[in-house]
């Protein structure tokens, strides 16, 4: 990527641009209308029935106390489903506070002559509060909608930490790749789109306001006209979004089609490039790529509910933190491999394919400085400095049996201060020295890139951790040809060669589509684009510039 322009990089991924922006529209513009539903209904409940009224408010306030992502789990585990489901159930939530607040502050605020007198002309309270009250009250109505259309539109960038899509995602893909271009090509059309929602609903509010008799206001019926086109720009907005997402999204229609997941970080996002590339290259299936799973746990959630139907999985991983079995390593790879296989086949109906060469163990790495100032060579080395040092650990790693309270147990360890982070900002928070130790992955390109050294694990605490394709038995059974294709990359890598590819991506900033769809070249494993043919000297001389427009199948060419 390194000299890519701007627009180059934009152009390339125009078609995922549009996918994500229709996906976050659509998450934000369906959850703002159905809250809008509920609001103003429990709005009027609440304005009708005075001691239910502060329930209401408190029950509404408390849902906009709890952290956003925090519930966004917690609506997972319910529906035990990832995706869209508990995405909408979340933005609906967040959307209500000031809806309902703002729908039973309109309806108080109606001044009570005016009142007064449409009870005088023989109105009914079910007709002062249709013809009346609420037309009156929808201004203040409109701007509470506005208030939680334009929070849905920034809170919707969550829902890619959960498997829904939206422009959340680019922001996942530029954390774990440490690319800036990512994260603005996520952050920027978010604010944007947050403007443009502010924009129209501050329309309709407009739009809605009484209107006063007044001699300066000249033609009436072009002003309803102007009012009806206001109030319409967020409905074809909405509509604009739904077809977008319906029309575009990858999963509507599985027919012909493979889903593969990964977590948001660059191995996996490799050895899914390579599996998604494989596969295109050797079947006729299209593959969905969704690589922005946060987690273990998201994965596994997401290949049982069919969300996706393969992801790279690594054997101790599924040993200690699916399975639950203790972790330690006098087992021999193939020896967890027999065992991760069996129990999956049994439990889940899920199948290991053969590995693809590499063993990424956990390691516990420090500054190289720092190893060598401080003679630090293996684990046991820290037992009578740990209390003075800040261990940096991703989340994951911190709740897993086979990470921090194991490796304190097995090495006798006691940390006072362990910081708790994004698995992608460990190195970055090691290498600034705002920790002194972290738990890292040992095949991370970023522990070379980062002049950093991993130290070793001399009490054999960590099981093998062979990285492995995992396929849905269903998936394998409609789509036979995926087991031919995929074993292909059998024992295709090992340690060192894994490492380096994980440098070009983190180190050298390249694509990880850029840099799987290389290695396969060298390998055999994919065709090589055919080279151009020699220029006959004294023809005039032609460039061909051709862009690939992202996963569409299409290139933009241009001749001079």
């Amino acid at each position: 990527m390194n000299g890519q322009s701007w627009l180059q990089f934009v152009i390339e991924r125009q078609d995922a641009l549009w996918l994500r922006t229709g996906e976050h529209l659509m998450l934000a513009g369906l959850s703002t209308v159905i809250a809008t539903i509920i609001g103003i209904t429990l709005g009027i409940i609440g304005f009708k029935i005075p001691r239910f009224k502060g329930i209401l408010l408190g029950i509404v306030g408390i849902l906009q106390t709890v952290p956003s992502l925090a519930l966004l789990v917690f609506l997972m585990a319910l529906y035990h489903k990832i995706g869209v489901l508990p995405a909408l159930t979340a933005l609906i939530l967040y959307a209500l506070l000031p809806i309902v607040r703002n729908t039973i502050t309109g309806l108080e605020g109606v001044d009570k002559a005016t009142m007064e007198a449409a009870e005088g002309i023989g109105m009914t309270a079910t007709q002062r509060l249709i013809m009346v009250r609420i037309p009156l009250a929808i201004p203040v109505i409109i701007a509470g909608i506005r208030t939680a259309a334009v929070v849905g539109v920034g809170v919707a960038t969550l829902a890619a930490f959960i498997g829904a899509g939206g422009l959340g995602e680019f922001i996942n893909r530029g954390l774990a790749l440490s690319n800036t271009r990512l994260l603005l090509l996520g952050a920027v059309p978010a604010a944007l789109l947050a403007l443009i929602v502010d924009f129209s609903l501050a329309g309709v509010e407009w739009g809605l306001k009484p209107i006063r008799t007044n001699e300066k206001i000249g033609n009436r019926p072009l002003l309803k006209t102007l009012k009806r086109a206001t109030i319409a720009v967020p409905i074809l907005v909405l509509a604009l979004s739904t077809y977008i997402y319906l029309e575009g999204h990858p999963l509507v229609s599985s027919h012909g089609k493979v889903a593969i997941g990964t977590k948001h970080f660059s191995e996996h996002i490799i050895l899914g490039e390579m599996m998604a590339q494989i596969i295109e290259s050797k079947t006729d299936l299209k593959v969905v790529r969704r690589f922005d799973f946060p987690g273990t746990m998201f994965c596994h959630k997401a290949i049982l509910s069919g969300d996706i139907d393969i992801y790279p999985e690594y054997t101790g991983t599924a040993y200690s933190a699916i399975l639950g079995y203790e972790p330690h390593s006098k087992q021999s790879p193939d020896e967890i491999f027999n065992k991760v296989q069996a129990d999956y086949n049994k439990q889940f109906d899920l199948k290991w394919l053969s590995p693809f060469g590499f063993n990424n163990t956990y390691a516990m790495v420090v500054r190289k400085k720092d190893k060598k100032e401080y003679g630090w060579e293996k684990i046991s080395d820290l037992t009578d400095v740990a209390p003075s040092l800040v261990f940096g650990v991703a989340s994951e790693f911190a709740e897993r049996p086979d990470g921090l309270k194991g490796l304190e147990n097995a090495y006798g360890l006691n940390f006072e201060n362990v910081s708790d982070m994004d698995l992608n900002l460990v190195y970055n928070a090691l290498k600034s020295g705002e920790v002194d130790l972290i738990s890292a992955n040992s095949t991370d390109g970023r522990i070379p890139a980062f002049d950093l050294a991993a130290l070793e694990d001399d009490k054999s605490f960590f099981p093998p951790y062979e990285a492995a394709p995992l396929i849905r038995e269903d998936t394998l059974a409609e789509h036979p040809e995926l087991k031919e294709a995929l074993e292909g990359l059998e024992d295709i890598l090992d340690d060192n060669e894994m490492q380096r590819l994980n440098y070009e991506v983190d180190g050298k900033k390249r694509s990880p589509k850029a840099v799987a769809r290389e290695f396969l070249q060298e390998k055999g494993l994919i065709k090589s684009p055919e080279p151009e043919p020699e220029q006959d000297p004294e023809e005039t001389v032609s460039y061909k510039y051709d862009y690939d427009l992202g996963n569409t199948g299409l290139s933009l060419g241009l001749n001079i």
